[in-house]
């Protein structure tokens, strides 16, 4: 089948709008340790920066309303002794965020109310942590808060393990083990399940509580790094890795049986940095952001596939990147994500991917309900074995600017529409098959000889003239030649031709009877426009202004009923005899043509043997075919 199917999706058109420069984040710096993190987290208020800070490890807390270029001395988070490697924010305390540091420490930092960048100080006050979480024996690499229990965090560390703080207490609960050092961890939805990769390429899916893994299967073979996401509510994890020959992929798992990707792994490039994937449970679309590279695709999950939407292509190439959570995003301007981007290591750079669209009310179809700031249950329930979805909130009341709307947390998309699908597809055949229906199922008979005539009579009564004109014509205004009239023709019988009555078709019937046939008027037509004979005609001679009228009617109509029969059949006859004078004159023409031709040509003959020069009787016979030459062009002509 010809033409390209292109599939329908809400988001197929998103694109990325960059920031002006005087938006962003300017005169920042951005730590330079080689330590694979994403260096920057964002939440709807703040943004955390790994910062490049003497005398121990310090990061930095920017709030997302002062853009521009920030001042000289800001006040930093200072407390560890060595480089800080990862922070995390509370997904359910804007205002709490954790830090991981090569200190081999874990910190829980409180920000201050009305926190600004901006003081009167000569000096800014730097913040001091509120709960230091010791019990690593090497650094600690990443920090993760639990996305359904309250005060639930994971850190991960050199010491190849990975520990559940409840940080109420400050008490590590539960440890698992890995083999090598831990570079990606991922929770699942309800917080139950963590993913995890190693660099022993191995891909581990974690029951935390029961501290065991499982599933433990082979990963992305490359060498370098490889990252992985939980997709969500969805039983799927995605990964990102490299291939032995250093292209970078992407797998989509079955957290059953992940004994390998879905439809293996999906080549993306051979750039040598690794790739970031960060997923949005609302519109189940994966954003994959490289580091050393400026761009940001962005792909749907549909069917168990990823289908590729777009790419946010930018020359300025990225350290680290963070992604905003849903209830944060501008709502007015049918943002559907964004990302802050390190560029330079001097600055940063919001980027929004929205959806173009003119509607100036909200868009439910591409906002549905997200995360909340309410937790699904507190740390102890979750240490006894709990699981649950935190609620959510209608994003159409933040769009209000109205507190948010709690919606429960199994929420689902409205399942009646493709229930209904199956009915409307069941109607369709039966208008289909009553589409035939219409057709006639009988014919009528065609019409009969005498139903032909007479509509022959009507559309002929169109031409006629309903009145004779009284003002004098020219001649030259009929296009017909005249015929004499017979000699015993009364006046009265020239006028009746016009008055035929439309309705009546015995004329007609009487007219196809007799023995006079109606092509012998066509007849008649060509022959009169091919100069007959001017002896055989008789000039034109009319008495009364209406005889070229009635002439021309006497050839176009049918004959008339009764009175006017007779002298058209009289006038038919003597048509008749003209015509069979003329065709004898013809025939005795062309006999005599082709007699001179013939001479002709014999002369010719005879004259092209002999020598014109040297013989008798040449003049003679050229003198004979000039003249017999002239008289065949006269014949001819």
């Amino acid at each position: 089948m010809a033409g390209r199917f292109v599939r329908s999706s809400k988001y197929r058109h998103v694109f990325g709008r960059p920031t002006r420069k005087e938006q962003c984040y300017d005169n920042i710096r951005i730590s330079k340790n080689a330590w694979d993190t994403n260096l920057i987290k964002a939440n709807p208020h703040y943004l955390s920066v790994n910062w490049e800070a003497s005398g121990g490890g310090a990061f930095a807390v920017i709030p997302l309303a002062e853009k521009g270029r920030l001042p000289e001395q800001i006040p930093l988070f200072r407390g560890h002794t060595a480089v800080v490697l990862d922070t995390d924010w509370n997904p359910f305390n804007d205002s709490l965020i954790a830090s991981g540091s090569d200190d081999g420490k874990a910190f829980i930092w409180k920000v201050p109310e009305a926190f600004s960048l901006y003081s009167d100080a000569e000096e800014p006050t730097d913040v001091a942590p509120v709960h230091k979480l010791t019990g690593h024996s090497r650094k600690v690499g990443h920090v993760l808060f639990n996305p359904a229990a309250e005060n639930i965090l994971a850190t991960s560390s050199g010491d190849f393990t990975i520990k559940m703080w409840d940080i109420e207490t400050g008490s590590a609960r539960l440890t698992l083990k890995h083999n090598d050092i831990v570079q990606s961890l991922s929770w699942s939805a309800n917080g139950a399940l963590m993913v995890t990769t190693s660099r022993d390429k191995k891909l581990r899916i974690w029951d935390v509580r029961q501290e065991t893994a499982a599933h433990v299967v082979p990963g992305h073979a490359g060498a370098k790094n490889s990252r992985a996401v939980w997709m969500g509510e969805h039983d799927r994890v995605a990964t990102t890795g490299f291939s032995k020959m250093s292209d970078r992929q992407m797998g989509l798992w079955d957290i059953r049986s992940p004994q390998e990707p879905i439809g293996g792994f999906d080549m993306l490039d051979s750039i040598s940095g690794v790739c970031m994937p960060f997923w949005d449970d609302s519109t189940q679309c994966l954003y994959l952001a490289g580091k050393g590279d400026g761009n940001i695709r962005y792909y749907e999950y549909e069917h168990d596939k990823f289908e590729y939407l777009s790419e946010y292509k930018s020359a300025d190439p990225q350290r680290g990147i963070a992604f905003l959570p849903k209830r944060g995003l501008n709502i007015h301007d049918n943002e559907v994500m964004r990302a802050f981007k390190t560029v330079n290591d001097n600055y940063i750079e919001p980027i929004s991917f929205i959806v173009p669209r003119r509607a100036e009310v909200f868009q439910g179809d591409i906002y549905p309900p997200v995360t909340g700031t309410k937790p699904a249950m507190s740390s102890a329930e979750w240490f006894d074995g709990g699981d649950a979805i935190p609620p959510k909130i209608d994003l159409e009341s933040v769009y209000a600017g109205e507190e948010p709307t709690e919606i429960a947390s199994d929420y689902k998309p409205r399942p009646l529409t493709p229930s209904k699908a199956p009915a409307e597809i069941k109607k369709a055949p039966e208008s289909v098959k009553e589409a035939p229906q219409p057709s006639p199922a009988f014919r009528s008979p065609p019409p009969s000889m005498k139903e032909q005539t007479s509509s022959i009579a009507v559309l002929a009564s169109k031409f006629a003239d309903k009145e004779p004109d009284d003002s004098v014509e020219d001649d030259d205004t009929s296009s017909f030649e005249e015929i004499p009239k017979p000699v015993d023709r009364s006046e009265k019988q020239i006028h009746i031709a016009p008055m035929v009555d439309k309705t009546q078709s015995t004329g007609i019937q009487k007219g196809l009877e007799s023995p006079v046939d109606h092509p012998v008027i066509s007849a008649v037509e060509s022959t009169t426009t091919a100069r007959p004979d001017p002896q055989m005609i008789k000039p034109k001679n009319l008495d009364t202004p209406s005889t070229a009228t009635s002439s021309s009617n006497t050839m176009n109509l049918p004959p008339t009923p009764a009175a006017g029969t007779e002298p058209i059949q009289g006038y038919l006859q003597e048509i008749k005899a003209l015509l069979q004078q003329q065709t004898q004159t013809m025939a005795q023409q062309s006999a005599k043509i082709g007699q001179l031709t013939a001479e002709v040509d014999d002369l010719k003959i005879n004259l092209s043997s002999t020598n014109l020069s040297g013989r008798m009787g040449g003049a003679d016979k050229g003198e004979r075919i000039k003249r017999l030459e002239e008289e065949l062009a006269e014949l001819r002509s």
